[in-house]
């Protein structure tokens, strides 16, 4: 009787390690980064967390657009990192390849879909590394494991050599460990250099604040006031009137109704493995009616009727990047449902009104990290990594 091997904890694919030197000078020379293994790196197989996934995606032969800019800039390629299947995951387990370690909470998950490009980061295994963020997945794990991440705003980074799951809501970010290096990318990919003035005033999204656990409440309350102190003028608001699980309910049904329509010729070449919970997502999208599409656009253009009202020039508007810290590895599949339910009421604002969001990283609850996010208005990115550093410092 053989016994089954226990999946790996290592960040990185299995086999030799990718590598791809930048260029010898350049903004960021001398750093090393990661890539998520839903981003073309030229000569490599793109497995998409999927060991069925490169049957129908062939070889690429030229970087994807933000890995090709960061080689240009200075910076190294040190390896492909572990993704949830498909970009399909919230949690960072992945049935084929395991789940990568959490480094700053190692009984816990690291987040997903971008677990192994954050668990990198976290380890120290490379200076910054990339991910995708659909529905969550570069803040989620960002909250995780205790690391500055980003979503820019929807558009903004070229999308180029890159595996799609919703086109409306993709987006590519980065992690980092600190800010400055945080920050450093962040000139590279948007092409200016930081704003001179920070905000002047925040939000606080009352009704987010209020739906996370107690305890993460507690925990962020001193980084909202060191927020509250920098920029000098605090007022407490509602970001979804609605309410965040109809925005949630929204954003699921135009994202999942997406990732059927990419992944559907897949599906029907191929029959691909694929673990439970990812063929449940892809079923449910292939089953929302045109009705139900077009309630949820309609929501979308709430939403960001909503935030563009919110965040004039000069305003930020806070929230907790995920309800609770990461929960513990290997819970039973009936747990993990309302959990990924949970997490999305905080995140489903994203892919809704493409604004950009940062994670702030230094709260802890039990131990394990937990973030508080800051959104400004579309095209703000800078102006957010430059209060990330501001408040760093």
């Amino acid at each position: 009787m053989t016994t089954a091997q226990p999946l790996s904890t290592d960040p990185f694919l299995p086999g030799p390690r990718v590598r791809v030197a930048g260029s010898a000078t350049g903004p960021l020379a001398g750093l090393t980064f990661a890539v998520k293994d839903l981003i073309d790196v030229a000569d490599t197989p793109t497995g998409g967390g999927n060991p069925d996934w490169p049957r129908v995606y062939p070889t690429p032969t030229r970087h994807a657009g933000v890995v090709q800019r960061l080689l240009d800039a200075g910076a190294s390629a040190v390896g492909k990192t572990v993704t949830d299947e498909v970009s399909l995951g919230i949690l960072g387990e992945n049935a084929h390849d395991g789940t990568p370690l959490n480094p700053a909470a190692p009984d816990r998950v690291p987040g997903g879909s971008s677990s192994g490009s954050a668990s990198a980061v976290a380890a120290g295994a490379c200076d910054f590394a990339l991910g995708t963020d659909t529905g969550g997945s570069v803040r989620v794990p960002a909250s995780f494991c205790g690391l500055y991440g980003i979503r820019p705003t929807h558009g903004r980074i070229d999308f180029s050599g890159i595996c799609v799951q919703a086109p409306s809501s993709d987006t590519c970010g980065w992690f980092a460990r600190d800010a400055a290096t945080f920050a450093r990318v962040g000139e590279v990919l948007f092409g200016q250099g930081m704003p001179d003035r920070l905000p002047h005033t925040l939000l606080v999204a009352a009704d987010a604040l209020g739906f996370a656990d107690a305890a993460v409440q507690e925990a962020l309350a001193p980084q909202i006031e060191r927020l509250a102190d920098l920029i000098g003028n605090r007022r407490d608001v509602t970001l979804a009137p609605q309410g965040l699980s109809v925005w949630q309910r929204a954003q699921r049904v135009l994202q999942s109704s997406e990732a059927w329509q990419t992944f559907e010729p897949w599906l029907d070449a191929c029959n691909p493995r694929m673990a439970f919970s990812v063929a449940r997502s892809l079923i449910q999208g292939s089953m929302m009616t045109d009705a139900e599409r077009s309630a949820a656009s309609l929501m979308r253009i709430e939403a960001r009727a909503r935030l563009a009202r919110l965040l004039p020039p000069g305003t930020i508007l806070c929230l907790p990047t995920t309800p609770f810290p990461a929960p513990p590895r290997g819970l039973p599949l009936g747990a993990l449902h309302p959990l990924r339910e949970r997490i999305a009421c905080l995140t489903s604002h994203g892919g809704l009104t493409g604004v950009p969001q940062v994670n702030l990283p230094g709260a802890h609850v039990d131990g394990a990290p937990v973030g508080l996010s800051i959104l400004g208005a579309r095209g703000t990115d800078l102006d957010l990594i430059r209060l990330a550093v501001a408040l760093e410092g």
